[in-house]
Parts: C-alpha cells; structure tokens; sequence
C-alpha cells in the first residue's frame, strides 16, 4: 500500500527545493499537483507547482465531493485559495507520492487518508535566513508583492507554532541547515518508514 511524503514547513524554508531534490533520488515519489486560485508568479508553470485555476472552478469541484483539503487566505491582494483535488492522479494501493503543503493542510489530508498513509516531513530554518530568501524571491518577481511576503511571515509562526505542531502530533522535524545533509536525513527517513 502506498504512502504520501508530506513536506511542511514555513515560507522560504526550502520546501521546494528539498521536493525537487528527493525527486532526484532512488526513492520512486510520484507528484501530487495541488491548486490554487493565486496568480502564476514567474518562472512558475500551470500543471507543474499547482494547477492554477479560478474561485468558479474551485466550487464545482467542491460540490462534486472533489475537495480533498482547501485553505483560504485573505491576502493584501484578496483571497487566494489553495487545494488539494481526488482528480485521478492519486492511486495510494499501487504508488508512494510526495507533496507539498501547510500544517492544517497536512491534517485534513490525515483525516481524508488516514495516518497511516501520511508521512510528515516538517522542515524548520533560521526566520532571518528564511526572511532573507523570502525577500530575495520577492524582488525576483515582475510585481513583487512585499505586503504578502510580510503578512505570510508572520502568520506563519501562529500557523506553525509549538501547540498547533504538537496537536498535529509531529514529533520529528528536519533543520535544513545545509541542504545536501537535510535532504540525505529525509531521504533515510523515508526509507525506513517506507520498509515497515
């Protein structure tokens, strides 16, 4: 039976870059597209980070019981959603998946699967570090949006705080001190859990 790998962390922790390299592994992880209603930020690709679609849309998927998991944020540019949809790509009794996501995203995929089905993988970094590359991806964009690169920072430390960890029961977390160390940790970690 399969499992799916999931990757949380706070904002510029380096959760894509640690999914793009466990990716590169032996480790057989098929992907999970999510969704969501943000606009495509450069460099970005639809179908690729996320299937980028529309507030309409997002309803009739739900009112067709598609809806795995679904977060809103009021962002300084208006409400953003981001989903995660039973559209056929999720086969969890032939594959092991990985997939990036939020702490409360995290819990309600546990409680759509099971917990048994779900591997967290919580990665944790340094603010300043994090704040530094938050800010340095920012002003990559066309239109940087520093209001939400602020807004997210701190909700971030309520949304990933100690209680809401605990109550999650993530016990393990990863430091993503020096990338190639964090992704072999996991890597090893997965591959344990995977074997039982």
């Amino acid at each position: 039976m399969g499992k799916i790998i999931y990757i949380m962390g706070k904002s510029s922790s380096g959760k894509d870059t640690i999914f793009r390299e466990l990716q590169k592994t032996d480790v057989k992880l098929f992907t999970i597209v999510p969704y969501t209603t943000r606009p495509i930020r450069a460099g970005e690709k639809d179908g690729v980070e996320y299937h980028f679609t529309t507030e309409d849309e997002f309803h009739n998927l739900e009112a067709a019981g598609k809806v795995i998991e679904a977060r809103v944020y009021n962002t300084y540019y208006g409400k953003w959603r981001y989903f995660t949809v039973d559209d056929g790509q999720i086969d969890l009794i032939n594959k092991d998946y990985i997939l990036i996501g939020t702490l409360e995203s995290y819990v309600k995929t546990v409680a759509y699967f099971g917990k048994d089905k779900i591997i967290p993988v919580m990665i944790e970094l340094d603010d300043g570090i994090r704040l530094q590359r938050a800010l340095n991806r920012e002003r990559a964009q066309i239109e940087p949006k520093y209001e939400e690169l602020c807004r997210r920072f701190l909700a971030d430390a309520e949304d990933f705080s100690k209680e809401k960890l605990k109550q999650a029961g993530i016990t393990r977390t990863f430091e993503n001190n020096s990338l190639i160390d964090c992704v072999k940790e996991i890597k090893a970690h997965i591959q344990i859990t995977l074997s039982k």
